[in-house]
């Protein structure tokens, strides 16, 4: 009797309305699973891509901070320096992870080049501290009485020189190696009080746009050759975990700082992605409750179909917890199918991904993450056990 009870049942179930139903509920099941797992993949591949060492440019994590110069403000360098409670209100930012000051010079400076180069330039010096410093040498070291002041100059004004002012003036291109080897002379002077240096270029930076020396000669100078004044800070230097998050971006233009916007292009790519995958995300999960209510109706049609049979069954001494168990037998497997398909669909997109983006010199894992999978199981644990509680009800009512 049972046998034949569970034919039936299994041939209702496979009837025309019932594989429509069912044909329904599994696809609405499967597109829900794979909006949201692909929203979870995304936004772990975005994390990948902002913050595994191997896509991170190592200057990104460095910001120079200034005001922005109005016209209000000309005239009045006062106003472009930051005050110790602004300085303070910056310290304590969620974003800043380290705060450093930039020391300028309080002195005139001028450099010479030697030989045939003709160049000569009045130039300034800053100071930041050696943490914040990109370029690491043995001769990044100055202590008084030394007459060799070691200097690193930024990346762009070497090219600058070799491709705008010495193609336009006919003068000789240099490398890196030939302008480290140049001794260069360096004069300093305030008022009447004046004293050569030799300068040694010991390295370019990609992080600072400024002509550094160590702080211990800024420190030394300024007390010789400055006003005996300690001036406030008009730059500062922060590291920060994210230079793309959008809180930092506020905070600079609600106080009216400005620093390399190229490295705060990431900041609405990063909105727009988040926005791409919440939408994402918020439609699966939409897809998601229209398939468990979907197959509530099915589960409901199904068991209203065979009542008679159920209800004679029970009669006869049939525990509803058996019936209950036969029919979930019917759904779980498709449970797992649906699971399959959709981790395989998105493995096979992350692993596409993965090389298109390694063809751009940019690294994510080739393997779904492990927040992925477990997505997908949670998924088929939730309508696994939605559908009992269905299946269950209905038994109990008609029972």
């Amino acid at each position: 009797m049972k046998q034949s009870f569970f034919g039936l049942l299994k041939k209702i179930i496979q009837t025309g309305i019932g594989k429509g139903r069912l044909l329904m509920a599994t696809t609405g099941l499967g597109i829900a699973m794979l909006l949201l797992l692909l929203s979870i993949q995304m936004h772990t591949d975005f994390d990948q891509l902002l913050y595994n060492q191997q896509n991170q440019n190592e200057s990104v994590d460095f910001l120079v901070i200034n005001k922005k110069i109005t016209n209000d403000m000309m005239g009045q360098s006062d106003k472009s320096v930051f005050t110790p409670q602004e300085i303070a209100d910056i310290k304590k930012q969620p974003f800043t992870a380290a705060f450093g000051f930039i020391t300028a010079n309080q002195y005139k400076v001028t450099a010479a080049a030697p030989g045939d180069l003709h160049f000569y330039t009045e130039m300034f010096f800053e100071a930041v501290p050696d943490t914040f410093i990109d370029v690491k040498s043995e001769d990044w070291k100055w202590q008084a009485g030394d007459n060799t002041i070691p200097i690193i100059l930024p990346n762009d004004f070497l090219n600058l020189y070799n491709f705008g002012y010495a193609l336009s003036q006919g003068l000789p291109q240099i490398s890196q190696e030939t302008i480290k080897a140049l001794p260069m002379k360096i004069t300093i002077s305030k008022g009447l009080l004046t004293q050569e240096f030799t300068g040694r270029i010991v390295g370019f930076s990609d992080r600072i746009t400024s002509f550094l020396v160590p702080g211990s000669f800024m420190e030394w100078a300024n007390g010789k050759f400055g006003n005996g004044v300690e001036i406030a800070p008009s730059r500062v230097i922060i590291k920060t975990k994210d230079p793309s998050n959008p809180v930092l971006v506020k905070y600079l233009e609600d106080k009216g700082y400005s620093t390399n916007q190229d490295k705060l292009k990431y900041s609405k790519t990063k909105v727009i992605v988040q926005t791409i995958v919440s939408v994402i995300g918020f439609f699966g999960l939409i897809l998601l409750i229209f398939a468990l209510l979907v197959f509530s109706m099915f589960i409901q049609v199904v068991i209203a179909s065979c009542k008679r049979e159920i209800q004679l069954l029970v009669t006869l001494g049939t525990a509803p917890r058996q019936l209950q168990r036969y029919l979930m037998r019917q759904f779980v497997p498709l449970y797992i199918f649906t699971t399959i398909i959709s981790l395989l669909f998105i493995t096979l997109l992350q692993w596409k991904a993965a090389a298109i983006l390694a063809n751009m010199k940019l690294s994510v894992s080739s393997w779904i993450s492990p927040a992925t999978g477990g997505a997908a199981l949670l998924v088929m644990v939730l309508v696994y056990i939605v559908n009992l509680q269905s299946v269950k009800r209905y038994i109990n009512e008609i029972s």
